[in-house]
């Protein structure tokens, strides 16, 4: 690992552990769009349709085991 790697990835693990609450593993196994996209302002959701509760309870039945 190159000094100016090295110093460029201390930043942005500091970055995203600041914005994202992610640490070290989390941002070593994300992907660089991965982060850009974490990073990245959201878009305007204002004309999206909220989810159905048929949605809501599919997600939470897919995430329940990480309760």
């Amino acid at each position: 690992m190159t000094a100016r790697f090295g110093d460029a990835a201390l930043r942005w693990a500091g970055l995203a552990a600041q914005a994202l609450g992610w640490r070290p593993a989390e941002f070593w196994a994300a992907t660089p769009i991965e982060l850009a996209t974490a990073l990245a302002p959201p878009d305007d959701l204002s004309s999206l349709p909220p989810p159905s509760r048929e949605a809501i309870a599919r997600m939470m039945e897919r995430d329940a085991d990480g309760q």
